[in-house]
């Protein structure tokens, strides 16, 4: 996968010829996500688990919708497992999971993680949380990543090309971070698709450029599959 930071390209290869079986997170850690999630977002409808795992297992919770946040909320677990390769003087935790919000009808079934065009939000948060430890890289806010060179919608009918990975807004500032009792801190992201030409604005005019044109049509981490293309 290519990783797009501010403007222009960055491509990565993979650091691994073959299949590494993920060691599993730490208990303390999983321990920590359960409580945050359960936190600020609600109890767990049932969780997503990955039974063979590459290099991490990326294991998704599900809240479901409530009165607060009318919606699907998805979180990684997993991630985290491995620190990911942050450049030295950035400041920031190499520890990170992710997230996104679904509609509360999106089906989340076995039938409907197989089909193309109603697995593909689970689908990308796994391949992205899997990323930076395949490419020896990194994954910070305002990073993008398209879906192939050149991007591809993720399924037959979606209008998805790639995706940002942006602060959550609809959450507390505190549920930003989550508190591991050994004292590692762990950044949790979200996620949230683009349309072609919007992966194109970052490429080309930088991040500033994208994050106008978030804002001017409102967008969070709460997909709408439906929204037009902001560019």
């Amino acid at each position: 996968m290519d990783e797009v930071s501010g403007s222009g390209i960055v491509r990565h290869e993979p650091r691994y010829d073959g299949f590494v079986a993920a060691a599993g997170q730490r208990q303390e850690v999983a321990e920590a996500i359960d409580r945050h999630v359960a936190t600020h977002f609600g109890p767990v409808a049932f969780v997503l688990h990955e039974i063979a795992s590459h290099l991490v297992g990326v294991h998704v919770y599900v809240v479901g919708p409530s009165a607060e946040r009318p919606y699907q909320t998805l979180v990684t677990s997993g991630m985290s497992e491995r620190p990911m390769t942050v450049p030295d003087g950035h400041g920031i935790s190499p520890y990170a999971e992710l997230m996104l919000c679904l509609p509360a009808d999106w089906p989340l079934t076995q039938a409907a993680l197989h089909d193309e065009r109603t697995g593909w939000p689970v689908r990308v948060l796994k391949q992205v949380a899997r990323l930076p430890h395949e490419y020896g890289t990194w994954i910070g806010e305002w990073h993008s990543v398209p879906n192939g060179d050149p991007a591809l919608p993720y399924a037959p009918g979606a209008p998805f090309a790639g995706a940002v990975i942006t602060p959550m807004l609809n959450v507390r500032p505190e549920a930003r971070t989550i508190d591991v009792a050994d004292g590692t801190r762990i950044t949790l992201l979200a996620l949230v698709p683009l349309h072609p030409a919007e992966v194109m604005l970052k490429v080309s005019q930088g991040t500033d450029a994208l994050i106008a044109a978030l804002d001017r049509g409102g967008v969070s981490e709460l997909l709408d599959p439906t929204r037009p293309s902001l560019v």
